[in-house]
């Protein structure tokens, strides 16, 4: 099945303009993506993140994949200078580059970066978290739900990207590893202690929160 745009390519650039953020470190942190190839969730979804950080004063958020820290950036300008977030990585050329951008932005106090397996990190950890990001491959989707929904505090946030995956997910044939995404999405609305959205931008956002 061929990809598709899950909104309009007009619309992303008129909202990429409007949120276009001044910080110099962001900019430097989007050009290095847009050259390099490399995923992030980018400027439609950064200044969400930093929403859900302030709107519930989050003091502790775990990330589950966090490549050169774009979205610990993001989550980190939205808490105070006490809280704390712990960041995974299974490279440290990009853990090493990400603490590089979040010294420069001031908030290299607030960063545990872990290099390894997310799903195995998490696991050192009982939380409560206050927000949890999963953005690990995605193969591990369906047991990053059970892990990090065991780990939030009641009231807590799990997001997690690329959900809809440029609308593979509608495909009558879904290969490996968009049944995983799709056994993922089940779990997220069929889940009792968690009320879910997904959100249709950029590459699909999907929204839990722990009742």
């Amino acid at each position: 099945m061929n990809r598709i745009n899950i909104t309009e390519p007009k619309i992303n650039d008129y909202i990429t303009r409007m949120v276009s953020s001044s910080d110099p470190v962001l900019k430097e942190m989007e050009q290095y993506a847009a050259e390099n190839g490399f995923p992030i969730i980018g400027p439609m979804v950064g200044p969400f993140l930093r929403q859900l950080a302030v709107i519930i004063k989050a003091r502790r958020i775990f990330e589950m994949g966090s490549g050169y820290g774009y979205s610990a950036y993001w989550f980190a300008g939205g808490m105070d200078d006490q809280g704390k977030i712990i960041c995974t990585e299974g490279s440290d050329v990009n853990r090493q580059k990400a603490l590089g951008y979040l010294k420069r932005g001031g908030f290299e106090k607030m960063i545990d970066y872990q290099v390894g397996d997310a799903l195995e990190i998490i696991r050192q950890f009982d939380g409560p978290f206050d927000i949890i990001l999963n953005d690990i491959d995605k193969d591990g989707y369906p047991e990053a739900f059970d892990l990090a929904m065991a780990r939030l505090r009641p009231g807590g946030i799990f997001i997690t990207d690329n959900v809809l995956w440029s609308g593979r997910i509608l495909s009558d044939k879904p290969d490996k590893t968009t049944k995983a995404i799709l056994e993922f999405n089940r779990k997220l609305f069929e889940s009792p202690g968690a009320l879910s959205s997904i959100i249709p931008i950029r590459d699909g956002l999907g929204m839990a929160v722990k009742l």
